[in-house]
């Protein structure tokens, strides 16, 4: 399969889910007709349906499209700065776990992340309630 045809049925798929989720959450809690949850209903379907056309293994498929969803998102609802350095911290994890980044990183990074939890760990039983930034 070629790369555009890959990158178009994972752009489908994610505006399946978002938009189909979001006719749902308009009929639930915004008061709209019950014909907004049918079509995003169907439109969910959908969203299911379209990455079995993606040749590849089912995990390395949804795997992928973690990271797109991510984009996706934050295309859709422009979020603030808070939510787009989340996002592009999760498309970094998706990223590497996909094999493409650097394994020494991802080492570095859970060493640290380890040595601020046992950091927390110290503090809650020493009675210390603050947390540094």
């Amino acid at each position: 399969m070629s790369i555009p045809l890959s990158v178009g049925l994972f752009v489908l798929a994610g505006l399946c889910e978002i938009g189909g989720g979001y006719l749902v959450w308009l009929w639930l809690r915004e008061g709209k007709p019950v014909g907004y949850a049918i079509a995003g209903a169907v439109i969910l379907v959908l969203y299911g349906v379209i990455p079995t056309f993606q040749p590849a293994h089912f995990g390395r498929v949804y795997a992928a499209y973690g990271g797109m969803f991510i984009v996706l998102s934050l295309l859709w609802g422009m979020g603030d700065w808070w939510n787009t350095s989340r996002s592009i911290r999760c498309h970094r994890g998706d990223h590497l776990l996909r094999g493409h980044g650097n394994d020494h990183v991802l080492a570095t990074d859970l060493r640290s992340r380890r040595s601020e939890q046992r950091s927390a760990k110290k503090q809650m039983a020493a009675g210390i309630t603050e947390t540094p930034c």
